[in-house]
């Protein structure tokens, strides 16, 4: 994937860094601004106020893209409806900027557009920026969907943990390199033109990775169950003799013969929930025992303790975690999700190990080998089983371990396990490679993004034009008008008459 100017996705590690970067140096005509000078931040009104029955655009967080500058201004409401609510009032052209986390690390950063009559009320997560002319709008926002802009504003956030704001003082001082107001059209044109190539190819990956997850998933159905083979009624027979309280052992489906399904208690040896101790309990990158979250087992089934490694001494591993404790060979799955299958065995890198309350230990049995165990549950048939008797909580679901006891689990012969397990391996290995390289072009993607908005916003992009008036020039001009228009006396709106007070009006002639 290519922009077409011989950018490519390192161009963005040498030269300037914007913003904070060493170096102050523009070209020939640009200049430094802060958004203060360059923007009204945070404007309490429109510039023309509409009518209580006139309607208006609503545009709360979820309507703007992340990393796009797109929003969606189709939910009109009446103003009068709303006015009176604490929302966010902007219009046409205004550049609205996320300021909460994690939607400003998201890029949730757009211009104003296709609102109803130029006006519309929002989240009151948004800063409004509002040129005064120096800045056009698009290049305003691209220069902060800067990755580099977003973590500098990160680090500048305060509040509370989870609910931290970029301060309205900062983005008053952030300062931008300004070029002239010809230059910046150039500019926006060139980079709205590289992008449209560059969200063509994002595409096509989103495609790749749609196509290959359903044909992984049909993979580990077809090994797992045995679906290229005769079915056999007699592989049901155990489960005809059982009654589960939370599946329907009824609906499961016959499998070839020779195998047979086994309920899990019967089939493991221990099968146990993790827990989670106080946080004063565990220790950040190092200590004597690994203690697992979900986030460090892989969606491809293996143990990533890479991941915020986390620890407990020996004590609580052995005293309050006692029950979630965990060994070798045992194999691990989620049962918060979406998405549940991270299924993974655990490795031998410690000697003992001990995992969260969001997870379900299985202790292969002497008829189950660990890696067929680990696939079993990450098919989809099976899982579909699990999610079945979810509990689902503001679209969380939610897996009991009485649940994880009662799945049924299909059961070749150990030969033919492993026979399967190692057909199976060199079949998702291959998925596998694909889907990196697809990852590394969505990090290419990435990278050019960055190399494209990196060498415009160091005047790299477009040519320059002596002949362009410079940013300086425009800057003193809107400066003077602002302290001429501060300096003017402000005019005083008439004072309405109070009414008289009841019993004190005029007397009847």
């Amino acid at each position: 994937m290519t922009l077409g100017l011989g950018l490519d996705s390192d161009s963005g590690d040498g030269g300037e860094e914007l913003p904070g970067g060493p170096s102050r140096e523009l070209p020939p005509g640009w200049a430094w601004a802060t958004l203060k000078e360059l923007c009204d931040v945070n404007p309490r009104a429109f510039d023309d106020d509409p009518g209580d029955d006139d309607f208006i655009s609503q545009v709360p967080m979820a309507s703007v893209e992340a990393e796009t500058g797109r929003i969606d201004a189709s939910n009109h409401v009446r103003y009068g409806d709303l006015k009176k609510k604490s929302l966010t009032r902007f219009q046409e052209n205004d550049v609205l900027f996320a300021k909460i986390t994690p939607c400003m690390e998201n890029g949730k950063i757009a211009v104003a557009r296709g609102l109803l009559d130029g006006r519309a009320l929002g989240s009151t997560e948004f800063h409004v920026l509002r040129s005064c002319g120096a800045v056009l709008p698009e290049y305003l926002m691209h220069y902060l969907l800067q990755r580099d802009v977003r973590v500098n504003a990160e680090q500048n956030m305060s509040g509370a943990v989870g609910q931290r704001r970029v301060p309205r003082p900062y983005l008053e001082s952030l300062e931008i390199p300004v070029p002239p107001l010809p230059e910046q059209r150039r500019i926006v044109g060139e980079i709205e033109q590289q992008i449209s190539h560059i969200e063509a190819g994002e595409t096509a990956i989103a495609s790749a990775i749609e196509q290959q997850l359903p044909l992984r998933e049909s993979l580990l159905d077809h090994y797992v169950l045995g679906l290229a083979q005769e079915r056999d009624a007699d592989s049901l027979k155990s489960l005809n003799e059982r009654q589960g309280k939370k599946i329907d052992y009824r609906s499961i489906i016959p499998l070839p013969r020779g195998w047979s399904w086994r309920i899990a208690q019967d089939a493991c040896t221990l099968i146990t929930s993790g827990s989670t101790p106080q946080s004063p309990l565990m220790y950040a990158d190092s200590g004597e025992i690994p203690f697992l979250k979900v986030y460090n087992i892989s969606k491809r089934g293996f143990v990533d303790f890479s991941i915020r490694p986390t620890f407990v001494d020996k004590e609580t591993h052995e005293g309050s975690l006692k029950k979630s404790r965990v060994a070798p060979g045992d194999v691990l799955t989620n049962i918060v999700g979406p998405p549940l299958g991270k299924s993974a065995v655990v490795p031998n890198e410690y000697p003992a190990w001990n995992i969260n309350q969001a997870i379900v230990a299985f202790r292969a049995g002497p008829d189950i080998s660990p890696a067929w165990l680990r696939y079993v549950l990450q098919a989809p048939y099976v899982i579909g089983l699990l999610t079945k008797t979810a509990r689902a909580t503001a679209g969380q679901f939610n897996i009991a371990l009485s649940t994880c006891r009662e799945l049924p689990i299909p059961v070749p012969p150990r030969d033919v396990q492993e026979d399967l397990c190692s057909a199976l391996a060199k079949s998702l290995a291959e998925f596998d490679s694909q889907h990196a390289s697809v990852e590394a072009l969505v990090r290419q993607s990435a990278g050019l993004r960055a190399a494209l908005l990196h060498a415009a916003f160091t005047g790299a992009l477009v040519p320059q034009n002596p002949a362009d008036e410079p940013a300086s020039a425009l800057l003193d001009r809107i400066r003077a008008a602002r302290l001429t228009a501060k300096a003017a006396p402000r005019k005083r709106a008439p004072r309405k008459p109070r009414p008289a007070p009841p019993g004190q009006g005029e007397l009847p002639e």
